[in-house]
């Protein structure tokens, strides 16, 4: 999939993404172009600008703590996780957001360029379904400059995630 329109000069190959993410496109015998930024991607708002897709398009894959285990939430980059729909899609009675410690220890790659697989640790994986209202959505490679694009469906399966409504509403 190649986003040639947008005026970002990437560079477009798998040895761009961090090695664990690597082995495991391998292990999945999934093809994604991924793309190096020399700017950050480290959060929605960056990636978002990067790649120039809409913040929706964006997956953020966020790691919290439910009961003392972790938890993988994937979130649409527009929108914000609400902890108590977590806790409650979880039956959990305590859910927060991890440490930096935590997210590194429990996947293998440090906040900002968590991709939503290919982890240390497999966990439970939520996402959110605001995810399917897109084509293509945009999430980290391993590292806190490099992104790819998969269709949602197929990112979502790779994950193992669950379909659920976690995302803060609106008042």
């Amino acid at each position: 999939m190649s986003d040639s329109a947008t005026d970002n000069p990437p560079t477009a190959t798998t040895a761009q993404a961090h090695p664990r993410f690597a082995e495991a496109l391998t292990a999945l015998d999934l093809s994604v172009e991924v793309r190096a930024f020399p700017e950050a991607t480290r959060t929605a708002a960056e990636a978002a600008a990067a790649v120039g897709c809409d913040l929706a398009q964006i997956v953020k894959s966020l790691i919290f703590v439910a009961d003392g285990e972790p938890v993988l939430v994937l979130m649409d980059g527009a929108s914000r996780v609400d902890v108590a729909r977590v806790r409650d899609e979880l039956g959990a009675a305590k859910v927060s957001r991890a440490d930096a410690a935590l997210v590194r220890e429990t996947t293998g790659y440090a906040i900002g360029g968590v991709p939503p697989f290919g982890h240390r640790t497999r966990t439970t994986v939520l996402a959110d379904r605001r995810i399917l209202d897109q084509d293509t959505v945009w999430a980290a490679a391993g590292t806190p400059h490099t992104v790819f694009p998969l269709a949602p469906r197929t990112l979502l399966t790779h994950a193992g995630a669950r379909l659920v409504d976690v995302r803060e509403q609106s008042s």
